[in-house]
Formats: structure tokens, sequence, C-alpha cells
């Protein structure tokens, strides 16, 4: 069951001092990498998602879309709805390019997905528009609840929906046909399913949802982006965060 409600500032700003497996709050960037197992220039993408994964400042996340499973290897992690979301940034920023491996930063620019060079000055370029990154998000895991707390505008704007994205941070899979064949390929901060959280509407808001209605064996970590526009026409991202939703032990063997 999804619960939420209207809160003050200084409510949002307690989970980050009560709680634990708080994400940071401020990212630069929220990275989306539209990849495919079926695409032969995909790999070395995968891997620099991975490097940017591990910075603290960084949503980096995969979305892998089922495009070229005609090639002769069906992507396992694929869903339909990544295709359907590529295609749609490409035709509100007019210039219909889909491919991949494409990199969107900040819900507005596109580069190659390979080129870390063009992805920081693509993260600089975004910037520049004041909306963008501009929302602290808040996501804790405290109990058996995830907690989205967003400090709201000032003013009210702007405004956006949010969403949930449940994830698995990290995927090796072995490639059996196709231009990768034969290859074990490592994904990271998989992107499993969306999640509509609600729409904002630039009060303080939260949310709580319940971890056992998002995890399973392959979830292990969850992504919260507020996004301008809807989800057949998204726009730029205004604030995200990211988090792992359970613990990982070791028994020393």
């Amino acid at each position: 069951m999804l619960r939420r409600r209207l809160v003050s500032a200084s409510f949002v700003a307690v989970i980050l001092i009560t709680t634990h497996g708080v994400s940071r709050a401020g990212p630069k960037a929220v990275l989306e990498l539209f990849t495919s197992q079926g695409c032969s220039s995909c790999p070395p993408a995968d891997k620099l998602l991975g490097q940017f994964a591990n910075d603290g400042s960084i949503v980096a996340l995969s979305l892998p879309i089922d495009i070229w499973d005609y090639l002769g290897w069906k992507d396992t992690l694929a869903l339909a709805g990544h295709s359907a979301r590529q295609r749609a940034y490409a035709e509100l920023r007019g210039d219909r390019q889909v491919y991949t491996p494409q990199m969107v930063v900040n819900g507005s620019v596109h580069v190659l997905g390979s080129d870390r060079d063009a992805i920081e000055r693509a993260i600089a370029q975004t910037k520049r528009n004041t909306a963008v990154m501009s929302l602290p998000v808040l996501v804790s895991v405290n109990g058996g609840d995830l907690t989205v707390g967003i400090n709201g505008a000032p003013d009210g704007e702007p405004s956006g929906e949010v969403w949930l994205c449940p994830l698995s941070t990290a995927v090796s899979i072995a490639i059996g046909r196709g231009e990768n064949h034969g290859r074990t390929v490592s994904y990271h901060n998989v992107v499993r399913s969306w999640r509509k959280l609600g729409n904002f509407d630039g009060a303080d808001s939260t949310w709580t949802v319940p971890l056992a209605e998002i995890e399973n064996d392959d979830i292990d970590g969850a992504a919260v982006l507020v996004q301008e526009g809807t989800r057949e026409k998204p726009g730029v991202i205004l604030g995200g965060a990211i988090t792992p939703t359970r613990q990982h032990t070791t028994d020393g063997r």
C-alpha cells in the first residue's frame, strides 16, 4: 500500500538524521543508459555506467531495451517501456535519434554512452537550466518501509511526476547468441520496473512504500526520480536519489 502525506520541511530533514540507509542529498545528475545485450558497442558503455554508479554525486541507471532482439539474442533484462521512454525523449527533443548505447543526461541531452568526456560536458550543459536537479529528494529505508521525502520549491514551481524504480544493482549475463555471443557482461543499477508515486505540485511531500511490495530476489536497490512532464512526454529531471534496499552481509567464507 502506498501512503502519501504533505509534511513540513523540518519533518523531511528529520528523515536524514533518524533513519538508516538514507541516500545522499543533492546529486548533480541522473544518467539513463539505454543499452542492449544484442549491441556489440554497448559493453564499454555498460562498464562506464558502473564507474558512474560508484560516484555518490550521480544517479546512474541502466535501461535495457528490446529493439535489437531480432538480431539473434533476446535481451533478458529489457522492458518494452524503456524502448518507449527512449523514443519519447527523442520525439520531445525533435531529433528522433534512437540508438545504443545512448545516454540521456538529466532528461534533456543525449550523448554516446561510452564517451565519458561527452557525458561530463552534457552534465555541465544541462545544469545551466536552474530547474534541473533543483529539488532535494531524500530516500530512506527503515524497518520494512521505504520513505521518499521531497523539499518543496519556495514558489511552488516546478512541478512534475514522482517515480520509484526498483533496481538490480549488479547483474552478470552470459550472452549465448548474437553480436555479443560468448561474452559475459555486467550491468549496473538495472531498472526492473516503474511505479508512479504521485504528482509533485511544489509542496513538501513524503510517500511511504512497504518494501515487500517492490522487493524480490532480484531487487536490492531503488531510485526515485522527480521529472517534469508525463510518462508519455518526459521532461527534465528535477531531482533524484538512489539507495540500497537491503543490507549485504558475508559469512566470511
